[in-house]
Order: structure tokens, then sequence, then C-alpha cells
């Protein structure tokens, strides 16, 4: 099974790979390639360093047998194409944001809810609940499966202007993910949705296509968002997760001995990485300080008028959800 595999993948990456970006890893033959597309930077960000330590931990435990190749920075597939990648075995593993899965589910809208999660020790307590194992199951009938959530930070807001209250944004142009909840969120406090691919972005902001965006503060570090912004404002309003996903057919079709081993291994890193977003996410906060960039933070009183805000759009949506998801998620605060 692993040399068919194997076979499978060396004719995958023959037909479908730059040959710019064949190999990075240095594959021996025999091995089973398999290859990791994600869009971020491999250095800085929590998703990109994780997907390093990721290979590395393949590429050292299961030589070999198997040898992961990590395609960081939109080199290989965006977020939309590589779910297309994964079916067809071009790829083997991608990371989307949770958004990107709505096509296959709307549980994950249950991540995007604004003030949902106060802390990211919250959010990694949903993820660990019988709730948040259960719906990484929630695809395999469209033929995927969640190997864990990789989580990112909480996401701030940036944009041409000044941001201390809702109504700051009133009339903003706002790049969002493809997300439906993001849009009705951006609705709520009289900005306009724009989705846009995170690789647009950058442009976007610098030439006025978008006014502002939302994302965590290794994201808007890594990318310089902050530097085609008038500032960013610390509301901590949403959560961005990624979710460690693989096609169900390539991964039952594994050995099961192999099998075991890669999921331990994903389960390994999955834990490591979580356990240290917290402080990658405050080290790329002081750096855009550090860089000159301007942060600002809301007063109790601010912060209340954004969380009543957008509220309500909790209840638009818990039907897509359902209430008991949101009832574990916020379980998972108390």
């Amino acid at each position: 099974m692993n040399k068919l595999l194997g076979a499978a993948s060396a004719l995958a990456i023959t037909m479908f790979a730059a040959p710019a970006f064949a190999d990075p890893a240095g594959c021996d033959d025999g091995e089973m390639v398999i290859k990791f597309s994600h869009v971020v930077a491999e250095k800085g960000h929590p998703k990109g360093e994780a997907a390093k330590q990721f290979g590395e931990r393949v590429n050292q435990e299961m030589e070999g047998t198997a040898c992961m190749e990590v395609y960081p920075n939109t080199t290989l597939y965006d977020d939309d194409k590589v779910m297309e990648a994964l079916l067809l075995g071009d790829v083997q593993i991608a990371a989307p944001s949770l958004s990107k899965f709505e096509a296959y589910t709307l549980k994950y809208r249950v991540f995007d809810l604004p003030f949902l999660f106060a802390s990211l020790d919250t959010v990694n307590a949903f993820t660990q609940s019988d709730t948040g194992k259960s719906l990484l199951t929630v695809m395999e009938d469209e033929g995927y499966t969640g190997l864990g959530y990789w989580l990112s930070g909480l996401k701030q807001f940036s944009a041409s202007k000044p941001l201390l209250l809702p109504s700051d944004a009133n009339g903003l142009k706002f790049r969002i993910q493809t997300s439906d909840v993001a849009n009705a969120m951006i609705n709520a406090i009289g900005g306009s949705a724009q989705k846009l691919a995170f690789s647009e972005v950058y442009g976007a902001l610098q030439t006025g296509v978008v006014d502002g965006q939302e994302n965590s503060w290794c994201n808007i570090y890594t990318q310089k968002f902050f530097e085609v912004q008038d500032g960013v404002t610390e509301t901590n309003h949403q959560t961005l997760a990624y979710l460690l996903v693989t096609s169900t057919e390539w991964l039952e079709g594994l050995d099961p001995a192999v099998r075991e081993q890669f999921l331990k291994i994903a389960d390994d890193v999955t834990q490591a990485a979580n356990a240290d977003v917290a402080n990658k996410e405050a080290a790329c906060r002081q750096n855009i300080l550090d860089a000159g960039g301007t942060i600002r933070e809301l007063t109790p009183e601010q912060r209340t008028e954004w969380v009543s805000t957008m509220k309500p759009v909790w209840a638009e949506f818990e039907g897509d959800i359902g209430k008991d998801v949101i009832d574990a998620a916020v379980a998972s605060g108390s």
C-alpha cells in the first residue's frame, strides 16, 4: 500500500507541481510523499511554524516510509483550490481557515461568532471538548477528515481611520474571509464586507480597494498590513483558527501502523503549537509596535459597545450551527 501511494504521489508531483517547487524535502525513492500546502509565511506565524515542525517530525520519525513536503505562502495552492487538490490526491494535507469549509458544513461557523471566546485558552478548551472533537468528522461524507484545530489567535480590526466605536466603521469597506458570519458582523457595524483571498489583502489595503481588515496579530505583522493602515484596534472580537485536514480516502488507505504513527505526530504537533500561540501572538503584537505601527486599546465602555452591537449575530446563525454547539462553546469559558 505504501509503495502504491508513493508512486501515485510521485506521479502527482510530475503532473501538477511546477518544477521550481519539486521535492523541497529531498524525498528518497520508495518513500510515500505527503504534500502539505498552506498560505502563510513559514517563519514568524503560528501556522507556518507548526507546518514546518510537522514536516520535520514526519521526515525524522517516518524516514524510509514517508516524506513530507511543505509548501508555504501559497506557492502551490490557495485555500480555495487546495480543497479540490486534496480530493484529487495532488496534496495530502492542508490547513485552511475554518471559514473556508462553509461549502461542506455550517457547524464551523461557531468559531466565527463575534466575542464568543474570551481567550485562546477558552478556544483550546472547546476544541478539546467532546463537542469540539466531534466536529472533526462532520465532513467525512464530503471526503474530508479533520486531524486537529490549529489556533492562530484572536482577531483585531485595522482601518484607514481610527476605530474606537462600532460607529467609526460606518461606510468603510472591510476585507473578510469567505464567511457569512463575518459578513453579518461587518453589516452590524455599518460597514461593507468584501471577500478577498488572503494573498490579495495587502494590495487591496494599499490601493484603497478596501479600507480595513480583521486578522490575528501575526497575520497583521508578517503580511505587513499595519504598514498600509492608520492603526490596529485591539478588539479580540473573533477567533482565527485553521483545520488541519486531509482526504478521508487517503487517510483510510494508509497501512494501520503507518496511519497510527502519522496521527500521533499530527496530534503532538497540534498540542505543542496551540500551547505556544499566545506567546507568538504577543511577540507579533510587540513587533508591530517596534516597527512603528499604532495599536489602540479599548476602554471597558468602548468594548461593551462593540460586544452589544455584534451579539445579535449569534441568533442569526444559531440554526446553522446548532444551539448545543454554541452552548458547549460558551460552557468552555466557564
